[in-house]
C-alpha cells in the first residue's frame, strides 16, 4: 500500500480546500494500488469508509471503475478512456488526469477491457 502523506506548504489560506475532489483522490489511490482495501483508501483520503464506498459506486455507475472479485478481496480496474464529467473538462479523459500523477508504466499496467 502506498501511503500519501498530506503536505503542508507552510502557507495558511484560512481554509483546507484542494484542487481535486474526493472522487479524484479515491481514483488516484485505486490507480496506485488496485487491490487497496477501501478502509485504507478512506484513511489516505481523510474521509469515512462509507464515503469511499459511495464514491466507488459512483465511479462504477459511470463506467470509470470496475470491481473485480479476487478471492476474498476486490481489485479495481480503471477505464482511462472515459471522459471527465464536467463540461469544462469533458474533452479530457480519466487517463489524462491520472497521467498528471502516475508514471507511464503504471498507467499501462492494467488497462480495462
Amino acid at each position: 500500500m502506498i501511503k500519501t502523506p498530506h503536505r503542508h506548504t507552510g502557507r495558511s489560506s484560512g481554509s483546507d480546500w484542494t484542487f481535486l475532489n474526493n472522487h479524484a483522490h479515491v481514483l488516484l489511490c485505486l490507480a496506485r494500488d488496485p487491490g487497496a482495501r477501501l478502509r485504507d483508501v478512506a484513511e489516505m483520503v481523510g474521509i469515512t469508509e462509507r464515503a469511499v464506498q459511495k464514491i466507488v459506486r459512483d465511479l462504477e455507475e459511470c463506467a470509470v471503475l470496475r470491481r473485480i472479485r479476487d478471492g476474498r478481496r476486490n481489485r479495481y480496474q480503471i477505464d482511462p478512456h472515459q471522459p471527465l464529467r464536467h463540461p469544462l473538462e469533458s474533452d479530457h479523459t480519466v487517463g489524462e488526469l491520472l497521467g498528471l500523477f502516475l508514471d507511464k508504466d503504471r498507467q499501462d499496467a492494467a488497462p480495462m477491457d
